[in-house]
């Protein structure tokens, strides 16, 4: 009865995203294949990306002479991927570990390999729906009469945990989500009492507890996290040394999750105070808890051992350049991870003991063969936030003192290389103050190395004042003159004089989508779209720009790749392989007849049972940056973008359309908004997708401070912002006659998307944007006509024109 009601919710939720499919199929589409190419990219991005925790006695790889006993049910029923938006796509095919074994020629005892699909069979799993995802599937019942029979034949033990993550809901504290089942627990104890080299595969979306590896006998950890369609394949890959794992941490493994600093507030129903401020994860960790640590950030081992040096480092004032080598001193080929980290002064501002701020990703490496390269570092991107006066408000400063860069393989093991002291602070760059906290709290601060806390500053600031004085200048209205987009294009006119002769009702309709998911006119099952939503519009030759999701793949009826994680992604820390798996999504987004690829997530980890920490990348805003802009750099080109998501501070799931972020000005600066600068600073994506939440008490999408002074002012992006799926209407605290999407827009988010008001109300247009036009202090004119040339010039740089 449950997976009977399970089936249809499912098909109920798919009739109101999508509609009745009026569109019908597209014949191009019904069979299409996948290419190879991106087949072999899929496996070699979730083989490489594979972080090895251990492997003791070098039991892996597997020799021709081993047979495995694989024991746990996820081996056949594979995790391939998490739920949701960023969940899977339709696909070709799957692979499960049963696959990968086949491919590699790695011998399984047949006896319990058909007792677990037996199992599977008679005890089908059930995906549930939508936010009550599977957290993990029931464990097949394990007895020691069965582990002893398959002693008898295998020479070495396989087991297999899995856990689901997914969209609208988090993993748990429970067992059978953070911590293992009894079922689980009882198999490890059985397997590891009559098998002497046994071997862990972890087939999760989020960090679990793993404290039970300090307790049974287990030589061998791979955490293989969810490879997609191309998963089962890697691990047999990885398990027999065709590929071997190079895949390091995004994220620090603690032993209990009390350890992790976020965990006193998460889950927070109306808010979250972000208390441990700039010290997320590891800088948490290394700073004050070392010894609560299981696996440090930035830690994988390999099949091979490597000497990492830095040969040279050359300065030029704030600029430096370090010339680095890896040399393979193993046997077996693999890639090297070479991590630059540095330590600031921490005199006068309260600093993590050491920060990531450069690596590289090394070409696969034979025996003694060496790699050089360089890691190159503008010290300023790291300067530290001055939110409370110490040096100079509002500023980010350089304080005077020695920094000291140390280089490795994980961030606990990286030795110092160069240090260097100024004499003098240095006042890099001055902003001002955003999105104030409204209510102080307490914040964590190092105080000799020792956790110690202070109230977060509040700074009062004139909102209102800063709006009016910067309101666009409007551009006057005039007859329609029957000119086209593609006039503009072709330089017949200007924008603004094609926007002139708009009326205000279409300009009205440029700064919302079509109203629902699944665009009448487009693929089917696209996610919506924007631009030519209106009959008037196409007419004036401005086409829907249609967008799909996203994280896991080009998203819409029919086949495409359905990706690796975005956790697995990032764990290769390979910013070239990223491109180029990212350049064939792209070539799968032209055929699907998608313009906008609704990726990548890249909020910050900031604790573990985040439920989307799967699609999202890591703890660290630098490389949560660099791995987005490689997303972004493989699909942004000939037309098409990709849109990072969610800005910003989406870091949990629970009541996610009305919880706010409470965080400091600093900690913000430095870590959940410091992703995006990065990624900003080495990609250049045409939109950018807002948040869920609020952030110190105002949703993202009608935050100013945010999609206004931040992002277009001080980091000049010059492209188009747009709501997650559906928003929160409020009235502007500051303007009476401002509300709903009339906020939005004064704030400078430029689509409502769907465009519908709601996701049950999918016939009405969320469009309250003119109600208050023409009062006093309204919306005006000009900020709809900026918003509806912002996305105008997305639609002149597509390729829906040529």
């Amino acid at each position: 009865m449950p997976k009977l009601f399970s089936k249809l919710l499912n098909k109920l939720i798919n009739r109101v995203t999508n509609g009745d499919e009026s569109n019908g199929n597209d014949p191009d589409l019904i069979n299409i294949k996948i290419h190879d190419k991106i087949k072999e990219l899929c496996l070699k991005t979730a083989a490489e990306g594979a972080v090895l925790l251990k492997n003791e006695d070098d039991i892996l790889p597997l020799t021709k002479k081993d047979e495995i006993a694989v024991f746990g049910r996820c081996a056949y029923d594979y995790f391939f991927c998490g739920y949701g938006s960023g969940g899977g796509v339709v696909k070709e095919y799957t692979t499960n570990l049963y696959d990968g074994f086949d491919k590699y020629d790695i011998k399984v005892n047949e006896n319990l390999k058909k007792y677990y699909i037996d199992f599977s069979t008679n005890n089908p799993k059930d995906d549930g729906f939508w936010g009550a995802w599977p957290l993990h599937y029931d464990e097949a019942p394990l007895t020691l009469e069965l582990v002893q029979e398959a002693k008898k034949t295998s020479t070495k033990a396989v087991i297999v945990i899995g856990r689901s993550a997914g969209e609208d809901r988090e993993c748990k504290l429970i067992k059978g989500s953070y911590y293992l089942t009894d079922e689980e627990e009882n198999m490890i104890k059985l397997v590891t009492s009559e098998f002497e080299n046994v071997i862990l595969i972890l087939d999760i979306g989020n960090i679990m507890d793993l404290s039970y590896l300090e307790k049974y006998n287990i030589k061998s950890v791979l955490l293989s996290l969810q490879g997609g369609q191309e998963g089962g394949n890697a691990i047999g890959a990885n398990l027999s040394g065709a590929i071997a794992p190079s895949g390091h941490l995004t994220d620090t493994i603690a032993k209990n999750y009390e350890d992790y600093p976020s965990a006193k507030d998460f889950l927070g129903r109306k808010f979250n105070n972000y208390s441990e401020d700039i010290f997320v994860g590891y800088r948490y960790f290394e700073t004050f808890a070392k010894d609560k640590v299981l696996f440090p950030f930035g830690y994988g081992l390999t099949y091979t051992k490597f000497e990492i040096l830095c040969e040279e480092t050359e300065v030029t004032n704030f600029n430096f350049k370090f010339k680095v080598s890896a040399k393979n001193i193993g046997n077996i080929a693999s890639k090297a991870s070479l991590q630059l980290y540095l330590k600031k002064p921490g005199v006068k501002f309260s600093e993590p003991e050491r920060i990531l701020v450069g690596y590289l990703k090394t070409k696969e490496l034979g025996r003694n063969e060496e790699y050089k390269g360089e890691i190159t570092v503008d010290l300023t991107m790291f300067a530290s936030y001055d939110d409370k006066g110490v040096i100079s408000d509002a500023s980010y400063i350089l304080e005077e003192g020695t920094y000291e860069f140390f280089l490795g393989e994980n961030v606990r093991d990286a030795v110092s290389v160069y240090s260097i002291k100024y004499n003098f602070d240095s006042v890099v760059k001055k902003v001002s103050h955003i999105m104030p906290v409204e209510k102080a709290f307490e914040r964590m601060i190092n105080d000799n190395g020792k956790v110690s806390y202070e109230e977060t500053p509040i700074h009062k600031i004139d909102l209102k004042n800063i709006i009016l004085s910067n309101l666009p200048k409007e551009i006057p209205l005039t007859e329609y003159k029957g000119h086209k987009l593609i006039d503009v294009k072709n330089g017949t006119i200007t924008l603004e004089e094609f926007v002139s002769e708009l009326s205000l009702e279409e300009l009205s309709a440029l700064c919302h989508g079509w109203g629902r998911m699944n665009y009448d006119l487009g693929v089917l099952h696209n996610a919506g779209a924007m631009g030519g939503v209106t009959e008037s519009l196409r007419e004036k030759g401005i086409p829907a720009y249609v967008t799909t999701d996203g994280p896991s793949g080009v998203k819409v009826k029919y086949n495409s790749t359905n990706l690796p994680i975005g956790i697995l992604i990032a764990s290769t820390w390979d910013d070239k392989l990223v491109t180029e798996l990212y350049n064939e999504i792209l070539v799968e987004l032209k055929e699907r007849k998608c313009s906008c690829l609704l990726a990548p997530g890249m909020n910050i980890h900031r604790n573990p049972l985040c439920g989307r920490n799967f699609e999202y990348f890591s703890e660290d805003p630098f490389l949560s940056g660099m791995i987005a802009a490689s997303v972004v750099n493989g699909v942004t080109k000939d037309g098409y973008s990709a849109t990072p998501k969610h800005f910003c501070c989406n870091n949990q799931e629970t009541n996610r359309f009305f919880n706010d972020s409470r965080v400091s000005e600093r900690a913000l600066r430095e870590i959940y908004l410091k992703n995006f600068e990065i990624m900003l600073l080495n990609s250049h994506p045409r939109q950018i997708m807002t948040s869920y939440n609020m952030v110190n008490s105002i949703y993202s999408h009608n935050n100013y401070y945010l999609t206004q002074i931040y992002l277009r002012e001080e980091l000049a992006y010059d492209g188009c912002v747009m709501t997650d799926w559906y928003m929160r209407y409020r009235k502007s605290p500051e303007f009476k006659n401002v509300f709903g999407n009339a906020y939005r827009v004064r704030s400078r988010c430029d689509v409502l998307m769907p465009g519908s008001r709601s996701r049950v109300d999918r016939t009405k247009i969320g469009n309250t944007l003119l109600r208050g036009y023409g009062k006093k202090e309204g919306i005006t004119l000009g900020e709809i006509e900026l918003c509806a040339m912002d996305l105008l010039k997305i639609i002149l740089e597509s390729n829906l024109l040529d």
